[in-house]
């Protein structure tokens, strides 16, 4: 059975780890990750810092390369981009484990994970390559998967995929008399904050069901 974990690690043990170190009130948090034939490309948002400002810093981080702003919301900003070193870890958990990132939060201070293992022995091995790496690993929680379908196959964070489901349980999308703020009541979260999470699941929904061949650049 597989997995559920979430562990931190030091924020200069992986990806942009310059970025907020010189920006410490940046928050960046994964949307999606796609393994190529050359490494991992990073779908994140951005929030709370000045864009043109993270722009600049982010050409000096070493981490990631050919940066690109791709949709803009009220209080967060989606990019993209390739990461080149820091994240050996997760390459790692990505090709030879077949681990899945389902959420991965970098402040100033850590990065925190929410991973899927296939099995205990996968986990052991990620956890053997940290600590053959030098990578300061904090488990803060380790469970089994016990429901059978989850969001994360459609591109869907745990976050966003219970925010859909909680609004779709309390009819918001079929009538009027529920609101924004009472599903947001629901899930102890802001109506913006929850507003973000339906956009952003709407948009990972589209892009791994209908768009089934996403659009060239």
């Amino acid at each position: 059975m597989s997995l559920y974990g979430e562990f931190s690690v030091p924020t200069d043990a992986f990806a942009l780890h310059y970025t907020l170190e010189q920006i410490q009130e940046i928050t960046i948090e994964t949307e999606r990750v796609v393994a190529t034939e050359v490494g991992l490309t990073n779908y994140f948002w951005v929030s709370g810092c000045n864009l043109d400002e993270f722009e600049t810093v982010s050409e000096k981080d070493p981490s990631i390369q050919n940066l690109r702003r791709l949709d803009e919301f009220d209080r967060a900003t989606l990019f993209r981009a390739e990461w080149t070193e820091q994240v050996d870890a997760i390459i790692f958990a990505y090709l030879e484990i077949g681990a899945t990132i389902l959420e991965a939060t970098g402040s100033h201070d850590e990065w925190h994970f929410c991973m899927r293992f296939d099995t205990h022995d996968r986990l052991d091995q990620f956890q053997d390559h940290c600590d053959d790496q030098g990578i300061s690993f904090r488990l803060t929680k380790l469970h089994e998967i016990t429901q059978p379908h989850t969001g994360s196959q459609f591109g869907l964070t745990e976050k966003q995929s219970e925010a859909l489901v909680t609004a779709w349980k309390m009819d918001y999308f079929t009538t009027a008399n529920v609101t924004l703020a009472d599903v947001a009541s629901e899930l102890g979260i802001t109506p913006q904050s929850l507003s973000e999470r339906l956009q952003r699941g709407y948009q990972s929904l589209i892009a791994n069901t209908i768009v089934v061949t996403p659009p060239s650049d």
